[in-house]
């Protein structure tokens, strides 16, 4: 069954899928035994996606079945005993930029991994940000960007959490289709990107060997 639920996942059967997750929290089954063969469909999409096999489509699809599972799940989880997150990370599309889309992927992504996921939204100012890293301590915070104007925002905001003295709690990633290494140095950030599952791994990486 484990199996069956996995391959439905990773094959976009939304609605098989959903009933499936309903049906078996309703009969009383485990909701972190169900929710981890969900991600496990989820980490598959992401391998065949970095492989070529996939597109951007399909993982964004199979993004909105795993969070249609989550709504289903979200009640169940609550009432067990919380369980550990791998990791805590903010995310954020800064100042002067309104695109969301490849952070929302690492968001959905990243929850499917376990991680306690803040998603401040786009526009967003750096005290929000710095307000938000005071109150969650997160393991990493990610800045997103699809247009080079940003890169000041970006820079602003690592400027302050570092005057804050916050900067040294987290790893900062920055990521989106205009980033380089170049932007990363210009940042201050620790990490880079324009690959969503790129990302993840990086902060499972991380987790996993605490290279804080």
């Amino acid at each position: 069954m484990a199996e069956e639920l996995t391959a439905a996942l990773v094959d976009f059967r939304k609605e098989e899928v959903i009933e499936a997750v309903k049906s078996r929290a309703e009969r009383g089954e485990s909701p972190v035994q169900i929710l981890a063969e969900c991600r496990r469909g989820m980490t598959i999409v992401g391998e065949r996606f970095q492989t070529g096999e996939y597109f951007l489509a399909e993982l964004m699809l199979s993004g909105e079945i795993f969070k249609g599972a989550m709504a289903i799940l979200e009640p169940y989880l609550a009432k067990t005993n919380p369980s550990k997150p791998l990791g805590k990370v903010v995310l954020a599309t800064l100042k002067g930029d309104i695109h969301d889309l490849g952070k929302d992927i690492v968001a959905i992504m990243l929850k499917a991994q376990g991680f306690e996921v803040y998603n401040l939204g786009v526009d967003v100012s750096p005290n929000i940000v710095i307000d938000k890293v005071k109150e969650t301590t997160p393991d990493f915070v990610g800045f997103s960007a699809l247009i080079t104007t940003a890169f000041d925002s970006m820079k602003q905001t690592a400027i302050m959490l570092q005057e804050a003295g916050l900067r040294e709690q987290f790893k900062l990633m920055v990521g989106g289709g205009v980033t380089t290494p170049a932007v990363k140095e210009y940042v201050g950030a620790d990490f880079q990107t324009t690959d969503a599952t790129e990302g993840v791994a990086y902060c499972i990486e991380v987790m996993k060997g605490d290279q804080r």
